[in-house]
């Protein structure tokens, strides 16, 4: 089967997607509920759309469509305290995080679905290792040939969203050393990785994505788990390298430096992008993982070593008039404090510190998704 046509969107537009983690308030594991959280979900309509994850101790949350920060921002809100709310009624807890801090992947549960059964049969116990929680982020891009220019050309910028949102330095009980030890897990899969170069999506359509299907290793574009991926049924990219955040407010700040991002590129300032841009991208990608705001990364085109750190402020300080006219101003600020303060994953560590358990961990998440601290 051809792939679909590149939909027609209005470029700029912004959707987020949210992965969270569903926790026993007994001993803070993680608890196979969301068959009921949906059940009860779907007693009223939701201000948003919220379905079933690959196992059954996570949920995924997904925004409409929006333009504007503020807008996006007031949306998650609406579906956060929903969520809380909910939980309450089955005494449980929502978090964000990357990773759950000590949970062991072989208590994990399947969601019933054919998809997942099916995954879940191709890919043995990484389907249940795959419990981790990733946010994921949709810009509209007007057309194919767009969508590629920007999947290609953000490449350079994929350690500044790794660092800023990672809150995943601990698993099965220990600390990785890791700020955002997530993708680690994301890369055991075969389609993982990032999207072959091409600007053309004729190229890409009707030429590798028609070979990659002919192999039979491919039915769609869901079989591909690249850390950004067109999207062409909703006319968008999708950017996945995030871990979710632990609360909506980075979520929607991340989306609009994202959008800001995108309209800056769009106005071609800087050189195009290049198959060789990817000489650096695994060892960059690996710095913003392990070592977060404080990793060195190789510019692609000079081949300058740069302080991650300094790269996203001035990054963000060069973003800061297409954000201001997108609306996302605040959300700049947002990302700003972060930069200077730290990530999610000092925050959890900062936790370990003071409680001394990996419960605490879990904890202090729950309460900072429901705007506690």
């Amino acid at each position: 089967m051809a792939l679909e046509p590149f939909k027609e969107s209005t470029p700029l537009t912004m959707g987020v997607e949210l992965e969270l983690q569903l926790v026993s308030f007994s001993d803070y594991d993680l608890t196979a509920s969301s068959p009921d959280l949906l059940h009860l979900l779907a007693q009223k309509p939701f201000p948003g759309h919220v379905t079933p994850e690959i196992t059954e101790s996570m949920i995924e949350i997904n925004s409409d469509v929006h333009t504007r920060h503020s807008e996006l921002l007031a949306q998650l809100h609406e579906v956060r305290d929903t969520l809380v709310d909910a939980a309450e009624r089955l005494n449980i807890g929502i978090c964000g995080g990357g990773t759950h801090p000590f949970q062991k992947w072989v208590d994990r549960r399947i969601f019933e679905k054919p998809r997942f059964k099916e995954v879940s049969s191709l890919y043995g116990y990484l389907a249940k290792q795959f419990t981790v929680f990733g946010q994921h982020v949709h810009i509209g891009t007007g057309n194919g040939d767009n969508a590629l220019f920007l999947l290609h050309s953000l490449s350079r910028y994929l350690p500044h969203f790794i660092a800023l949102s990672a809150s995943s330095p601990f698993v099965q009980g220990g600390d990785t050393l890791f700020n955002s030890a997530r993708l680690n897990s994301v890369f055991a899969f075969p389609m993982s990785g990032r999207a072959p170069f091409t600007l053309s999506w004729d190229d890409f359509a009707n030429g590798y994505f028609a070979k990659m299907e002919h192999t039979g290793v491919i039915k769609s574009m869901k079989d591909f788990y690249w850390d950004l991926r067109p999207k062409p049924e909703y006319g968008t990219i999708e950017l996945r390298v995030c871990d979710t955040p632990l609360t909506v407010e980075r979520a929607a700040a991340l989306a609009s430096y994202l959008q800001a991002l995108c309209a800056y590129l769009l106005d071609r300032k800087e050189e195009a992008p290049a198959e060789d841009d990817y000489l650096v991208y695994n060892y960059n990608r690996f710095q913003a993982c392990r070592f977060g705001l404080d990793g060195t990364i190789v510019h692609p085109k000079t081949y300058e070593s740069l302080s991650l750190r300094e790269d996203i402020l001035t990054t963000l300080r060069r973003m800061d008039p297409y954000a201001e006219k997108l609306g996302g101003g605040a959300a700049l600020n947002h990302l700003m404090q972060v930069t200077h303060m730290g990530s999610d994953a000092q925050y959890l560590r900062d936790q370990f510190a003071a409680s001394g358990s990996v419960e605490g961990i879990v904890d202090a998440a729950v309460q900072r998704f429901r705007g506690r601290r």
